[in-house]
């Protein structure tokens, strides 16, 4: 099989030399040129076959779409990622519209810049591997449930998300994926903090959602279990007059996926009150002159005997217990001297 090879250009010395050094930690064996200019990535176009373009939108004398076109005049199959500080969306809608495969404004999120290039590339993903590559025949019911889903409801995309924020099956996929890694990253650090809020209010059954309206698509987050979430994306499904249906219908999806999960094993059910003992085993700090009396002692033996180790204790408990924890109190023993202790004659 070829090496794949990757032309960048940028007229920036320091962000080709970002972008050269971060496609070094992939694993895949890469032939990575470099070209400071429209011109010069043209001419390398010309010497050498070109299957990923990653360029700077703004360039001296040409965009980085014309640059694109040009370059595919050489190489029709070249697949292209386009680096911009443009944050209009009509522009964005625009480059993506041209044929680009991913768009990252500056500064660029490496771990999307990685997944987006391996995507690009078809190589084996292992910035962000999908779970359901793993055992075929649970993705493809999964995936077939989701698609189903996806398509009664008139959805962009589904994805049912693992705890830690991978695919495990999808149905659909987002207009723009350059920051889907971002993305699901964030989204499932709400779904955790919505699994604690839900162990805080002592919930019997999880019942939430989380809704954002607006923007490139509406998204709906909808955790099952304390391992996996339903995740859609669309168009409109959070409006006023939508939003019910499109909950409701969630929640339906939630249960046969829930459902699907239990009969493959694969979904174990941790109870909900698990973490929150875990949380609230506390133990008696040792003081500081404690530790540092152990630490000394452990430091100065290389083996200590039982008879050594039960005088040590002795002797600590007979300094905690002469320090009166309140100056209006007196010991014990200062009683007795004082002959103020019980059954003491006066």
């Amino acid at each position: 099989m070829p090496v794949p090879r990757i032309l960048l250009v940028d007229d920036q010395r320091d962000i080709l030399k970002l972008l050269h050094s971060t496609l070094n930690t992939l694993s895949h064996e890469l032939d990575i040129l470099e070209a400071p200019s429209g011109e010069e990535a043209l001419l390398e176009a010309s010497r050498n076959k070109v299957d990923l373009l990653v360029s700077d939108y703004r360039l001296p004398g040409i965009t980085g779409v014309e640059l694109m076109h040009k370059i595919r005049v050489k190489c029709p199959d070249v697949r292209v990622i386009l680096v911009t500080g443009i944050t209009d969306r009509k522009a964005r809608d625009e480059i993506l519209n041209a044929g680009a495969a991913a768009v990252f404004d500056k500064p660029i999120s490496l771990t999307d810049f990685l997944d987006a290039v391996e995507r690009a590339l078809g190589l084996y993903r292992t910035i962000l591997p999908e779970e359901g590559d793993e055992e075929s025949g649970r993705h493809q019911t999964l995936a077939n449930l989701l698609a189903n889903f996806r398509q009664d409801i008139n959805a962009q995309a589904v994805y049912l998300l693992s705890d830690r924020g991978r695919v495990v099956a999808c149905a659909g996929a987002l207009k723009d994926n350059s920051m889907e890694a971002s993305l699901f990253s964030a989204l499932m650090a709400i779904y955790s903090a919505g699994m604690k809020v839900t162990r805080f209010m002592r919930q019997e059954e999880l019942d939430s959602y989380h809704v954002f309206a607006g923007g490139d698509h509406d998204l709906l987050l909808i955790p099952i279990n304390s391992a996996y979430a339903l995740l859609l994306a669309g168009n409109s499904l959070a409006t006023a007059e939508n939003i019910l249906h499109t909950v409701g219908a969630m929640l339906a999806l939630r249960d046969e996926v829930k459902k699907a999960l239990r009969s493959m094993g694969v979904a174990p059910i941790v109870p909900d009150d698990v973490e929150e003992q875990e949380e609230t085993k506390y133990t008696e700090p040792l003081t500081q002159t404690t530790v540092l009396e152990i630490d000394a002692l452990l430091k100065g033996k290389k083996k200590i005997t039982t008879d050594e180790l039960e005088a040590f204790w002795d002797e600590a408990a007979s300094k905690q217990s002469n320090i009166p924890t309140n100056p209006d109190v007196i010991t014990y023993d200062q009683a007795r001297q004082l002959g103020l202790a019980p059954g003491e004659e006066e």
